[in-house]
């Protein structure tokens, strides 16, 4: 029974994700790289759909604002995957959210880390795909980011798989 949950699981994500593909073109975005951190919002940010809609790309708010899901192992993840030390902020905050310490290739064609800075990231219960999934939002503006995994069998210290859509993501790394 575990495996066809599993496999029900991996078949809604795959259609979803084929779905929201359709709907954004994601072959030519590349994530967004600084040469230092943004300022740290201090309190909520809250802005309306038409501020959203202007400052972020179609692909952006597809997936920040209305839920979406980039298409695995595009041009984003294989950037990420090339990246090196360095920090990870939200795309629509600039709210600090990963540290490339906690990175890892999971294989899913998503940048993967096993933590996150807990104070920028709240997780909230998706019903989505028709079953319990852990979403992970951005704590200072509410935007979706992905989802977090535990118990995968991944050798890292927390055994989670926060898995995120990398155009949420914008990176700067770490001076040498």
């Amino acid at each position: 029974m575990r495996v066809f949950t599993w496999a029900m699981a991996i078949l809604g994500f795959c259609l979803l994700a084929f779905a929201q593909s359709k709907k954004a073109d994601y072959s030519e975005v590349k994530m967004k790289v600084l040469e230092k951190a943004p300022e740290q919002p201090q309190k909520e940010v809250t802005k309306s759909e038409e501020e959203w809609k202007k400052e972020l790309s179609e692909q952006e708010y597809q997936v920040l604002r209305k839920d979406g899901t980039e298409p695995p192992n595009s041009p984003i993840y294989k950037q990420f995957k090339a990246q090196g030390e360095g920090a990870y902020f939200c795309v629509g905050c600039g709210a600090e959210l990963f540290s490339s310490d906690t990175k890892f290739d999971s294989g899913s064609g998503w940048p993967s880390f096993y933590d996150s800075n807990k104070e920028n990231i709240k997780l909230d219960e998706d019903y989505h795909l028709g079953y319990k999934r852990v979403e992970i939002r951005c704590q200072k503006c509410d935007s979706h980011l992905g989802h977090v995994f535990e118990g995968e069998g991944y050798k890292n210290p927390t055994d989670k798989r926060y898995c995120v859509n990398g155009v949420c993501l914008t990176f700067v790394p770490e001076k040498e």
